[in-house]
């Protein structure tokens, strides 16, 4: 994939911010690089082509664009789904 390859790392903590923002964007080799880091530290990856190319535009400490909010309302709503089932204590 080469240059074409994209991947961005956003975090979002309310208590921090109150939206989400990018903390690491790559192409080619670091976006691998970025991919294998979360993997390795247990984060969950997900694939977007599309929503990766808008944010790959941002410089990291930028908060996402408004017109990414639904997609990555859509994906914290999964992992945050994906955690209760995974977790005793909430009955998941």
């Amino acid at each position: 994939m080469g240059d074409t390859e994209v991947a961005v790392a956003i975090r979002y903590d309310p208590a921090e911010r109150k939206v989400p923002f990018v903390t690491a964007r790559g192409r080619g080799a670091l976006a691998r690089r970025i991919v294998e880091l979360a993997r390795q530290h247990g984060l969950p990856v997900h694939r977007d082509a599309s929503l990766a190319r808008l944010l790959a535009r941002l410089e990291p400490g930028t908060s996402v664009p408004v017109e990414s909010f639904a997609a990555i309302a859509e994906i914290l709503a999964l992992l945050y789904r994906l955690d209760r089932a995974h977790d005793p204590a909430s009955g998941g």
